[in-house]
């Protein structure tokens, strides 16, 4: 199943409405080249809405960490909504064990997660 990836503009955000999978092969590199064609055009502001990804692979999450990097390369800041509690704990744990494994060990909060409303 391809991944749908539908863009708008709120309040100078663009919120990138996604629907599928983020996989290793053509999800990937489409949600690559979306946000890196993002940052060419100079948007600063650019949140991935995750209300409706069905699956990440590993692949998928090196996905969204080296956006995120490179985003935060370029001056623009990338963040991720709507993360299901399974999704938030891959992600946590993802941190926590590859800052583990460079010798690093810390809480290590994921940094571009947007909680959910009503949460701190």
């Amino acid at each position: 199943m391809a991944l749908k990836m539908t863009s708008r503009e709120v309040d100078g955000v663009t919120v990138i409405a996604m629907d599928g999978r983020i996989v290793l092969g053509e999800e990937s590199n489409a949600l690559r080249e979306k946000v890196k064609a993002l940052i060419a055009e100079g948007k600063k502001k650019i949140v991935l809405n995750m209300d409706n990804i069905t699956f990440i692979d590993s692949a998928g999450l090196g996905t969204l960490v080296s956006a995120h990097h490179s985003a935060k390369a370029q001056g623009s800041s990338l963040r991720l909504c709507h993360l299901g509690t399974k999704f938030t704990e891959v992600l946590h744990l993802e941190v926590i064990f590859s800052d583990s494994c460079r010798g690093r060990p810390r809480p290590a909060p994921f940094l571009f997660l947007i909680p959910p409303r009503g949460t701190s």
